[in-house]
C-alpha cells in the first residue's frame, strides 16, 4: 500500500530546521533580556548616586561654613541596603583668594572604588 504525500510525516531535515529556528528566536530573547537587566541595574545605580549626591550636596550647604577648605567630610550614608558599596568624597575650592565667604563644592560618588556620579554646587558664608 501507497502512502500519499499528506501521510509521510515530518522528516528529520524539517526538525533540524525548526529546532534551529526555535534556538535562534531563544537566543535573540534570552540576549534582549540580560541588555534589559543590564539598563535597569545602570539606571538604578545612577539614580540613587544622584539622590545620595544631593543629600550630601544639602549636608554640606547647612553644616558650619569653614575658610579656605579642601574638602568637607561627608554626612554619613543612610543605613540602607540602597547604599551597599557607595562611597562619597566632598571637595571644596574657595572661588577667590582671600576667601570671601563662597566656596564651589564637588561631590563625587564611587560604588564599588568607581566612580559613577559628580555634583557641583556652592556653598555661601551666612
Amino acid at each position: 500500500m501507497r502512502k500519499n504525500q499528506s501521510e509521510l510525516g515530518i522528516s528529520l531535515i524539517e526538525t533540524v530546521v525548526a529546532l534551529a529556528l526555535l534556538g535562534f528566536v531563544a537566543v535573540i530573547f534570552l540576549s534582549s533580556l540580560s541588555a534589559t537587566a543590564k539598563g535597569n541595574f545602570i539606571s538604578d545605580q545612577a539614580g540613587t548616586a544622584a539622590s545620595l549626591a544631593l543629600f550630601e550636596t544639602e549636608a554640606i550647604k547647612v553644616a558650619d561654613y569653614v575658610p579656605g577648605a579642601t574638602q568637607y567630610d561627608p554626612a554619613p550614608l543612610p543605613v540602607n541596603g540602597d547604599y551597599t558599596g557607595y562611597s562619597v568624597m566632598v571637595g571644596a575650592q574657595s572661588l577667590h583668594i582671600p576667601d570671601d565667604g563662597i566656596q564651589k563644592i564637588m561631590v563625587d560618588i564611587y560604588r564599588s572604588g568607581k566612580l559613577v556620579y559628580s555634583l557641583q554646587s556652592y556653598k555661601a558664608e551666612r
